[in-house]
C-alpha cells in the first residue's frame, strides 16, 4: 500500500512542534548588532517579494509559495523584535504595525513595477526588464526606499534610516525615507544623488547622477538649533528630467510638470510648467516656455 505524502501538512505539523520548542521571545533572545538585523531584514523582504533576484528561484510553484511564505515569517518576526528593542522609538501597536507592513508588501511590488518598467524604457543601453532588477544601482536604491518609505509612513523612524543608508554606502545614492515619491521612478547612473525628507516628486521623473533636491536653509529656533518638522525641500511636478550635477534647493521651490532642467544649474526659485532651465558660463540660467 503506497502512503501519500502531503508537503504542506507536514511543514505544519513541524513547524508547529518547533514552535513549540523555541517558545520564548525573540525579541529577548541574543541577535546580532542592529545594522545587521536591518540587512537581515532587507534581504528576508526582497527575498519574498522577489525571490528569483534576491532569494531562492523555484521552479515548482507550491515550493515557491513556501519559500516566500519562510521569508515573510522571518521577516515579521525579526522586524517584531527589533520594534521591542527599539527604545526610542514609538513601538505601540507593534503587532498591529508589522501586520500592515507585511501585508502591504505587494503594494510596494506594484510602485517598483513600474520603476523598472520607467529604467527600461527611459535607457537604451537597458537590456531587460531583469539586467535592471539585477545590475542598476537604481532598483537596489529604490527598491530599498520603497520599503523603508513604508515603515516610516507607520511611524518608525530609525530603521527606515538605517536602510537608506544602507543603500546610499552600497550605491551612493541617498534618498531620505520621507521622501513622498510617485510612481515611474528612474535613476540613471545614479552616484551622488541626493533626495532630502520633505521632498515630493510625482510620477515619470527621471534623475541623472550628482542630482541634490535639497534645502536652501535652515529656520533656527531661539536657542540657535534648526527647527525640524517643517518643508525644507522641492516639489518635483510629474514627466519632468534633471541632468547630471543640478541642484535645486529650497521648501518653496517647485519644478512643474513635463519641465527640464539642464546639468549643473542651481536652481532656488519656482518654475512653471514646461520650463527649460540651463547653465550659462556666465552663472545666469537659460528658461524657456
Amino acid at each position: 500500500m503506497n502512503k501519500k505524502y502531503d508537503l504542506d501538512e507536514g511543514i505544519i505539523a513541524v513547524s508547529k512542534q518547533l514552535a513549540e520548542r523555541n517558545s520564548k521571545p525573540f525579541h529577548s533572545l541574543n541577535r546580532s548588532g542592529m545594522k545587521t538585523q536591518v540587512e537581515d531584514l532587507l534581504r528576508l523582504l526582497r527575498s519574498a517579494m522577489y525571490p528569483r533576484i534576491f532569494g531562492e528561484s523555484c521552479a515548482d510553484d507550491r515550493l515557491l509559495r513556501e519559500n516566500i511564505q519562510i521569508s515573510l515569517r522571518r521577516s515579521a518576526l525579526l522586524l517584531y523584535g527589533m520594534l521591542g528593542d527599539m527604545e526610542n522609538e514609538e513601538t505601540n501597536y507593534t503587532e498591529e504595525l508589522v501586520y500592515n507592513f507585511i501585508t502591504g508588501l505587494d503594494e510596494i511590488c506594484e510602485y517598483l513595477e513600474t520603476d523598472v518598467q520607467a529604467a527600461y524604457e527611459g535607457d537604451p543601453a537597458a537590456g531587460s526588464e531583469t539586467e535592471i532588477m539585477l545590475a542598476y544601482p537604481a532598483f537596489e536604491a529604490i527598491s530599498i526606499y520603497r520599503i523603508a518609505h513604508k515603515l516610516y509612513r507607520l511611524g518608525i523612524k530609525i530603521i527606515p534610516r538605517m536602510m537608506t543608508e544602507y543603500a546610499h554606502q552600497m550605491t551612493g545614492i541617498d534618498i531620505h525615507p520621507g521622501a513622498d515619491i510617485d510612481k515611474y521612478f528612474f535613476i540613471d547612473h545614479g552616484t551622488g544623488v541626493v533626495i532630502g525628507e520633505t521632498c515630493t516628486i510625482k510620477d515619470h521623473v527621471k534623475l541623472y547622477q550628482g542630482v541634490t533636491l535639497g534645502a536652501r536653509s535652515f529656520q533656527l529656533d531661539d536657542r540657535g538649533n534648526p527647527v525640524k518638522g517643517i518643508k525644507r525641500h522641492p516639489d518635483i511636478g510629474s514627466h519632468v528630467i534633471i541632468y547630471a550635477g543640478a541642484t535645486i534647493l529650497g521648501g518653496g521651490t517647485a519644478v512643474g510638470d513635463n519641465s527640464i532642467i539642464g546639468s549643473n544649474v542651481w536652481l532656488t526659485h519656482s518654475v512653471p510648467a514646461g520650463s527649460k532651465i540651463y547653465y550659462t558660463p556666465n552663472g545666469s540660467d537659460i528658461t524657456v516656455c
